[in-house]
């Protein structure tokens, strides 16, 4: 098979041959620390973060550089929205600049490639570079959340500092970690198994877990201590992951991806409040609404009809509203 046909079949196959979806590990795993003798130390416009903004995982960074006021000391380029042979590209569509402003390239592949010429994994997103050492730091969007939270502290105001305003805090810690491996197992990841599965039984089998990890989480918000967020007064680390994943949920994993037993909006009272007070909140908690301004949803519905080749790639019109007032 020629490199090109064998770089096109990687990239657009989603499933396995038994139809199961099993996202592959990411590769670059390296950290940012305030420590200025690290290997990556934090410094102003050193590092940018590419994401496109239909992606959940690059979402959540998004939201957080939104949260702690990075957005000028890590800048962010944004890639179209829309998976192509090559991957993810730059096309001036869906905000995306029209070719990289660093370099030139036209794909994501490219810079990938410029890190390391014998790279064969995806070309994913988020993507942490460093422009010093013309490398990828990390590809891992839960990883970068963790660095993000205090690394950079010293270039955000006070109030926006871990120290202060802990989006991870100790006392949490446990209960946020045990959280995350189930919701991202069964829920993040969740959606994808279901969507992307090639068999039925690929298909319900996961669409079935799901749902009753989205059943375990309306029990969660029903006991003392998890209100108004997933863990009481304040946002934490749980709700930006959660959030990325709920607020595509009826307008996209409902017809797009099949996940299509119950709505956030109808079956899950709790859920639905909790969604729409991230969502719309634009006080201090969120800095102004990082949420919501980071949250497009033309690119996320549109972005999954591109990866999914649904037929004639008709993007969904409904619901009449993607989500609603609180």
């Amino acid at each position: 098979m020629a490199t090109a046909e064998l770089e096109k079949t990687d990239i657009l196959k989603l499933a396995d041959l038994d139809g199961q979806f099993r996202r592959k590990a990411s590769q670059f795993r390296n950290f940012i620390s305030s420590d200025p003798s690290s290997p990556f130390p934090a410094e102003k416009d050193r590092y940018v973060v590419y994401i496109n903004l239909g992606c959940p995982w690059a979402h959540r960074v998004n939201i957080l550089l939104h949260l702690k006021g990075l957005t000028s000391v890590v800048p962010i380029i944004i890639v179209d929205c829309q998976l192509v042979p090559n991957g993810w590209s730059f096309t001036g569509d869906d905000d995306s600049h029209t070719a990289d402003p660093l370099y030139g390239f036209k794909y994501l592949r490219d810079l990938y490639l410029k890190a390391d010429l014998e790279y064969t994994g995806r070309y994913t997103v988020p993507c942490l570079w460093d422009k010093k050492n013309e490398t990828v730091v990390s590809n891992e969007s839960s990883e970068i959340l963790r660095m993000l939270y205090s690394e950079f502290d010293a270039f955000v105001p006070e109030d926006r500092r871990e120290s202060v305003r802990p989006l991870f805090p100790k006392h949490l810690q446990k209960e946020i970690e045990e959280m995350n491996e189930w919701v991202y197992d069964t829920v993040n990841n969740g959606v994808y198994k279901t969507g992307f599965a090639t068999t039925q039984e690929a298909y319900e089998e996961h669409l079935h877990v799901l749902f009753a990890s989205l059943d375990r989480l309306e029990k969660h918000l029903e006991q003392p201590r998890h209100s108004p967020f997933l863990f009481g007064e304040h946002i934490t680390e749980a709700d930006i992951r959660l959030f990325t994943t709920m607020i595509r949920f009826d307008a996209a994993y409902v017809t797009i991806f099949k996940c299509n037993l119950k709505m956030i909006r109808y079956e899950y009272p709790r859920l639905h409040d909790w969604l729409r007070r991230v969502y719309w909140d634009e006080g201090e908690e969120s800095n102004c609404g990082a949420f919501k301004k980071t949250t497009h949803f033309d690119c996320i519905k549109k972005g999954y009809v591109s990866a999914t080749k649904a037929p004639n790639a008709i993007i969904p019109a409904g619901p009449l509203h993607n989500i609603l007032p609180h």
